[in-house]
């Protein structure tokens, strides 16, 4: 069992920055994936990003690459995403997800069917 909490979010200006945090806790091991996902009112659940809880690249939506990144800190087990240049229509719950396994980064990470584990979600509001 593994248990996510986000935090970080708030009301930012556009072209401003935030950073969020996602504390892993429970029995995670090397072999699970982590992933970023937001849902905007009235919208499906957007994937962000994913990485392997071992390391190596990181991979992004076309939405957000170049501006978020996520890099996870090992001596504190929490996961981050650094979003920069936000922009109004970055506005939604934020949430960070858990795989026991690494999963496809095309095929199968950006469907939140396929993430076991989840966070309650953090709001996130850019302001025009």
């Amino acid at each position: 069992q593994v248990q996510l909490v986000e935090s970080g979010g708030g009301l930012v200006q556009a072209g401003g920055s935030l950073k969020l945090s996602c504390a892993v806790s429970g029995s995670i091991s090397s072999s699970y994936a982590i992933a970023w996902f937001r849902q905007a009112p009235g919208k499906e659940r957007e994937f962000l990003a994913y990485l392997n809880w071992w390391g190596g690249s990181r991979t992004y939506a076309g939405s957000v690459e170049g501006r978020f990144t996520t890099i996870r800190d090992n001596a504190e087990t929490t996961v981050y995403l650094q979003m920069n240049s936000l922009k109004s229509e970055d506005t939604a719950v934020y949430y960070c997800a858990a795989s026991p396994t690494a999963l496809d980064r095309y095929a199968a990470a950006p469907f939140p069917a396929n993430w076991m584990y989840w966070g309650q979600g953090t709001q996130v509001t850019v302001s025009s």
